[in-house]
């Protein structure tokens, strides 16, 4: 941590190269302690997240409706004042970004439709085996599959599960916006877009495990059991973080993020042991290797920011005189 301030995190100046960094220029702080605010931030808003979940007392399990409920109303308390630390970042840094925070954060209209249906189909790229198993092991064809999922009583009995609401909305949605929308630009003038690619995800990776807390409580499997699954999941969460800070950057929006985080929830982690025994082995296993050798052809390509217009991330770092940034173009 002590590297904050020197070489490996910089912060870069917010001003054009021949003037002073425009945090100097406003009597800011200088560059360690304004790495150090980044930081901080981060991690308050991580901690506040994880300890929202944990303001209401309750004997029963995570995935009870009453317990989800009461979770719904604290994240999305915390989600909605998220944005609030962001402004505060910016004003103890004197870090001007040039744009509307709302803009720096992802909502923004330019590029929105590509921006919605490209990284998502980017997604099911990389899905291409698991999607394949799933067809094969449903009992029912094309056509009466496509008639469930358009059903509108189909709809509205998810939108009345609670876990469903969970895993498909809400924990998309709110850990997106506070782990990306928000993350990311505070940690990209302290560490530039490529490192915060992969410093953003460790605070994701580490919110989630509260679940330990949870499985040890209601004595759901051995000691032994329940840390090795943390740390896998603690491995899987950021890698997918690092992919979402990646979409988030190259694309400049939210919504690209925030749906491909809900189809990964629906999807779960590749089933790749039972691909291995499945009758079908062959087949499935080259979709499984197709969709990653696409996944990797596809991936700058339908994340080119030519597609997206001005990215928000990418101007406040050529406002930092960072022109270069290899993510930007």
């Amino acid at each position: 941590m002590a590297a904050l301030g020197g070489d490996g995190l910089r912060l870069l100046s917010v001003s054009r190269p021949e003037r002073q960094p425009e945090s100097a220029a406003l009597g800011g702080p200088g560059p360690g302690l304004c790495c150090w605010v980044s930081v901080f931030s981060c991690l308050s808003l991580a901690c506040s997240y994880v300890g929202s979940l944990y303001v209401w007392k309750s004997e029963l399990p995570r995935d009870h409706p009453a317990v989800i409920k009461r979770r719904f109303t604290s994240v999305l308390v915390v989600s909605s004042l998220s944005p609030l630390c962001v402004l505060l970042w910016r004003e103890l840094t004197g870090i001007q970004p040039g744009t509307s925070l709302l803009t720096l954060m992802g909502f923004r209209l330019e590029g929105i439709f590509p921006a919605a249906l490209l990284p998502l189909l980017l997604t099911m790229i990389l899905f291409l085996g698991p999607l394949m198993q799933l067809s094969m092991d449903c009992p029912c064809d094309l056509a009466d599959g496509l008639k469930v999922v358009l059903a509108p009583r189909s709809w509205a009995r998810c939108l009345t599960d609670m876990r469903w609401l969970r895993n498909q909305v809400i924990a998309p949605l709110t850990e997106e916006l506070v782990f990306r929308a928000c993350m990311l630009p505070m940690l990209a003038p302290c560490t530039g877009l490529g490192p915060a690619v992969f410093t953003c995800p460790l605070f994701f990776g580490v919110a989630h495990f509260h679940h330990i807390f949870e499985q040890l409580r209601f004595r759901q499997s051995s000691v032994g059991s329940i840390f090795l699954s943390a740390a896998f999941q603690f491995s899987y969460t950021a890698v997918f973080g690092a992919y979402t800070a990646f979409l988030f950057i190259r694309t400049g929006h939210l919504i690209g993020p925030v749906l491909c985080h809900s189809f990964c929830n629906y999807m779960g982690f590749p089933a790749v042991c039972a691909a291995l025994e499945h009758p079908q082995r062959r087949p499935l296993l080259a979709g499984y290797a197709l969709g990653v050798g696409l996944f990797l052809l596809l991936l700058q390509p339908l994340t080119d920011p030519k597609l997206y217009g001005s990215l928000p991330l990418c101007v406040l770092l050529e406002r930092a005189g960072d022109s270069e940034a290899p993510l930007c173009s």
